[in-house]
């Protein structure tokens, strides 16, 4: 089968490798989308120090049960994995936090992902799809939506409340922008683009363009929002944090530029009473719950372009660009 192999760091070959072999527990899933990440790109630079070689890349996916050795899916299912392979049956587990899972595998890094024509998973880190989710929702689902639905639950959002987005036209972005208002938020997204801006018109109640835009959150928004969700990292943190009102959160889930640093004024945070809290991933009860969500307030995936896997290279340099708007999709 036809697959993205990272054979060292920042190098990678598509080539056919071997079919895999079923354990007991596991599912043969056939790939019918896979959606490019930042981690992604991260990975391939050398940031993440668990990458093991060779390993098949790629953490998103939707596909369908060709062959099953776990009873809890049969050929046919159409299935999505959370971002770790796990145990299911450590205490984190038991708890519902897979996410802790003490033996976890992060999927395209330390166990093969999903850039390829086939792959194989636990069943431990399945959950079926139901009819109502199109494949384009359903692969972005676990590491974008239902991520993002495990932040705001744990930054315990509320509804009427005000959250802006920074990198709103990004591929998580424009995703944590619906999702904020199908849970009853307002929404106020950021780019630094006016072009991006009149897409993001459709999903957002307000835009700001422009690097510095804490002064105009302050003016416009009676001193300053409720939540924040940092998406870009160093480049807006400064300017989010000042868009806070007191007593506000701030949902840390990305950061674009590794090797820099950010010098956090701790008396500020303290007197300003203000919540940061990172996030990463999200458990099968989280992507359950976003499935829930859609069935009766629609999110639109959005998709700036979709590759053939052996055009790997081509999706790559799209997602570097920063020219598109949503997720880019592999087609095996």
């Amino acid at each position: 089968m036809l697959a993205v192999v990272v054979t060292s760091k920042g190098r990678f070959e598509v080539r056919d490798i071997p079919m895999p072999s079923l354990n007991a527990g596991e599912v043969l899933v056939r790939i019918r989308y896979a959606a490019l990440c930042y981690r992604d790109l991260l990975q391939l630079r050398g940031y993440y120090p668990r990458m093991r070689y060779p390993v098949v890349l790629g953490h998103e996916v939707v596909g369908v049960v060709e062959e099953s050795r776990d009873p809890r899916f049969s050929r046919g299912d159409r299935v999505v994995p959370i971002l770790h392979s796990i145990d299911g049956t450590c205490d984190m587990c038991l708890r519902g936090e897979e996410v802790y899972c003490r033996n976890r595998l992060s999927f395209g890094e330390e166990v093969d992902g999903f850039f390829a024509e086939y792959a194989r998973v636990t069943g431990n880190s399945l959950v079926k799809v139901p009819d109502w989710v199109s494949d384009e929702l359903a692969v972005l689902t676990p590491c974008v939506l239902a991520m993002l639905y495990r932040g705001f639950r744990r930054i315990n959002l509320n509804m009427g409340e005000t959250v802006l987005v920074t990198g709103a036209s990004g591929g998580v972005g424009v995703h944590a922008v619906q999702l904020a208002r199908a849970m009853g938020a307002r929404v106020i997204a950021v780019t630094r683009s006016e072009e991006k801006a009149k897409v993001l018109g459709k999903f957002a109640d307000d835009i700001i363009v422009g690097s510095g835009f804490s002064e105009e959150v302050k003016r416009r928004f009676n001193g300053g929002v409720d939540v924040v969700v940092e998406a870009v990292g160093t480049p807006t943190i400064s300017e989010s944090i000042r868009s806070l009102r007191a007593g506000g959160r701030l949902l840390l889930i990305g950061n674009v530029n590794p090797d820099e640093t950010y010098q956090l004024r701790l008396g500020y945070t303290i007197l300003k009473d203000i919540m940061i809290l990172g996030n990463a991933a999200a458990n099968r009860s989280d992507v359950a719950s976003v499935f829930g969500i859609v069935k009766v307030r629609p999110i639109e995936p959005v998709v700036a372009a979709k590759y053939p896997l052996r055009e790997f290279a081509e999706a790559l340099r799209m997602l570097e660009s920063g020219s598109r708007i949503g997720k880019v999709l592999l087609v095996p």
